[in-house]
């Protein structure tokens, strides 16, 4: 899954990367380096501009809240919950299908975090003792230190109890698609610990590589079978992953000490 990450790229970097026409103005985007459910978050698309002359596509840099309301809910009160969509069912949920048709997009980040249950809690666990799991967070990154782009999809929810021209009329929300987890060796594995990303958790946020980026923004595109392709996992071995201080267990830690690298998990929570 992806429940937390880090994305501390400015805007002229991403729009560097990502070849942006039109971005959000440079102090609204700040580093977060413990983004979680519900907060506003930069992501990438290709969207006509409102009220423009003419109906291109535009690549754009945009603040979306992080939390998918789909357009026919009567309330946004479930985005806390729709953070994550599955590659392998988004096609066909009906939270998500409409977005997936129509409305995708790039989620930019370092990595993104999760934490592994030590193998004595998780014994514990496994027997049934009531003991709270202590559980050591890890980063996962690219091994090269590029973008980790995850795929997206966003949609607009009208609050009906709002006027038209309340700033909170519309809502704009995004979710993060995820895939099963690579069983393969990280690129770069922590001395102790897991060795693949699967050891850490089933599920993974999918990155999409830079050769999927324009495929997967066109809005143009809507075949079903031709988007699924573009689902597929990327290469393995591109992935590192280390331990780094539970401090990010607490969304309201965030700065860069976050993301240092532990020399091993903290005591007690060995893999």
């Amino acid at each position: 899954m992806c429940g937390r990450y880090a994305a501390s790229r400015g805007p002229e970097d991403l729009a560097g990367i990502f070849e942006v026409e039109v971005g959000e103005p440079a102090e609204t985007l700040v580093p977060d380096y413990n983004v979680a459910p519900t907060k506003e978050v930069p992501v990438v698309l290709d969207r006509p501009l409102k009220d423009a002359g003419d109906r291109r596509p535009v690549r754009q840099l945009r603040k979306l809240k992080w939390g998918l309301v789909p357009s026919w809910a009567k309330s946004p009160e479930g985005a806390a919950r729709m953070i994550n969509a599955r590659a392998e069912t988004v096609h066909e949920k009906p939270s998500y299908r409409r977005a997936f048709a129509a409305r995708r997009c790039i989620v930019p980040a370092d990595g993104y975090y999760e934490w592994v249950t030590g193998t004595q809690e998780r014994e514990l666990e496994v027997q049934g003792k009531r003991k709270r799991p202590r559980k050591q967070p890890y980063f996962v990154t690219p091994a090269d230190g590029s973008v980790f782009a995850m795929a997206g999809l966003y949609e607009f929810w009208r609050d009906r109890t709002l006027p038209d021209d309340h700033p909170r009329a519309w809502w704009a929300t995004c979710s993060v698609i995820t895939t099963e987890a690579e069983q393969t060796p990280l690129a770069v594995a922590p001395a102790e610990g897991p060795r693949s990303l699967h050891d850490i958790h089933p599920r993974m946020p999918l990155m999409l590589t830079p050769d999927r980026w324009d495929a997967w923004l066109d809005p143009a595109r809507t075949d079903v079978d031709d988007l699924r392709a573009l689902l597929a996992p990327p290469p393995p071995g591109l992935m590192r992953a280390y331990p780094v201080s539970t401090a990010v267990s607490n969304v309201r830690n965030n700065g860069p000490e976050l993301l240092q690298e532990l020399p091993a998990p903290e005591e007690g929570t060995l893999f």
